[in-house]
């Protein structure tokens, strides 16, 4: 006798739907992430509108961040395309965005047709893309080792991805609806005349 899964079959269209919901999660994160760090920019003294800082901010490659840096690295290396400064800070948006929505998308389409959904899982998550960033990045030369940044850097950098790994979760939770009771346990609840 064979014993049957307690959860719910990830059908393709399940996977899909819980991608886009991720997506859209995704986004959500990254714009809480990016309204944390503007409240920083504004608590350090910092003036200019929230929709300056965040689409004029960058204003050439030699103070670019990290996702531009990417994004120029990607360009030359799988284009052959070498990018103006005029060019930072459109490059630098579309990476930021894109990773957080590509964080989000695979976060959906792996929580689809599972049986939970926890709010829970949101911190956990942001500090998972926080690990992954000094690994990968590193490894691109666009950041140092972990070991040499100090404490400081490495909280606040952290405590922005927590934000974004939070405000993702909740988001797929509430994208995702309310919590599926399974076939066998609702028709139990419906025998005791308990639904």
């Amino acid at each position: 006798m064979t014993r049957r899964s307690r959860t719910p079959k990830r059908t393709a269209a399940a996977v899909v739907a819980g991608a886009v919901r991720g997506a859209l999660s995704g986004a959500a994160g990254t714009a809480a992430m990016d309204l944390i760090q503007y409240g920083r920019y504004r608590a350090g003294g910092g003036n200019q509108p929230f929709a300056e800082y965040e689409f004029r901010g960058v204003s050439d490659w030699d103070h670019a961040p990290a996702p531009a840096r990417a994004g120029r690295l990607f360009a030359r290396t799988l284009l052959g395309m070498y990018l103006p400064d005029d060019k930072a800070n459109p490059v630098n948006n579309f990476m930021h965005w894109s990773y957080g929505i590509a964080w989000g998308t695979a976060a959906g389409a792996l929580a689809a047709g599972g049986g939970t959904r926890r709010a829970r899982w949101g911190p956990l998550f942001g500090t998972t893309v926080w690990l992954s960033d000094y690994i990968t990045l590193p490894l691109l030369r666009l950041y140092e080792p972990i070991w040499r940044y100090d404490v400081k850097t490495l909280a606040r950098d952290w405590a922005d991805h927590v934000v974004y790994g939070a405000a993702t979760g909740g988001a797929l939770r509430l994208l995702s609806g309310p919590r599926t009771v399974h076939a066998p346990l609702r028709d139990g609840i419906r025998r005791r005349g308990l639904l």
